[in-house]
């Protein structure tokens, strides 16, 4: 793993699939990937007050209530404190296009002085790396990894640790030998701008 920089495995929790219909994000958590060896000592997560009623249907999914959110800061103090944490990291996600899609929308409520980083998708390197299977998503890889299924799946930092343990894999098993190797397995094709 010395070929690769440290990254930021990241999660979001939202009130629905598409922020362009008014939806937002409740939870956002980030956990430190260096040398090959994950750290949840280098942990941030935070609920993020989404200033708007979280759908029956997304409760049902993480198991956020607008109880759990009502005294939590707004994303125009979250997001920056956030993206202080992942500094002179590379930022990876599992269906990253859905992650960065929301990051994108509420960056706008942060007065558009931010920039986002670099975004790698933990799927995307899995349909590369094993084209043949169907199905990419976490629990497939969980049990394609043997990895232990968290209590608390759909929560942030809980699937922070399970993407980062997927990563970690794929890299061993793909071989993925370099930061450019992912790249060109693991980039979003087509980013939000």
């Amino acid at each position: 793993m010395s070929n690769f920089p440290p990254f930021t495995i990241f999660d979001l929790e939202t009130t629905g699939l598409d922020p362009k219909r008014g939806h937002r994000i409740i939870e956002i958590a980030g956990l430190r990937v260096e040398d090959g060896i994950i750290d949840e000592a280098k942990s941030f997560v935070s609920f993020v007050n989404p200033e708007r009623d979280i759908p029956w249907e997304a409760r049902q999914v993480n198991k956020i209530s607008e109880s759990d959110v009502a005294g939590a800061p707004t994303i125009d103090a979250v997001l920056p404190q956030f993206l202080e944490f992942t500094k002179g990291t590379i930022l990876i996600a599992h269906n990253a296009s859905f992650d960065y899609g929301f990051l994108s929308s509420e960056k706008e409520f942060c007065w558009g002085y931010i920039e986002l980083p670099e975004v790698l998708c933990s799927m995307r390197l899995s349909q590369n790396l094993y084209p043949k299977e169907f199905r990419h998503n976490l629990d497939v890889l969980c049990r394609r990894f043997n990895l232990q299924m968290p209590a608390e799946r759909h929560r942030a930092l809980a699937d922070c640790v399970l993407t980062a343990q997927a990563v970690l894999k794929m890299i061993e098993e793909g071989p993925v030998k370099s930061l450019d190797d992912m790249r060109k397995r693991a980039a979003i094709k087509a980013l939000v701008a």
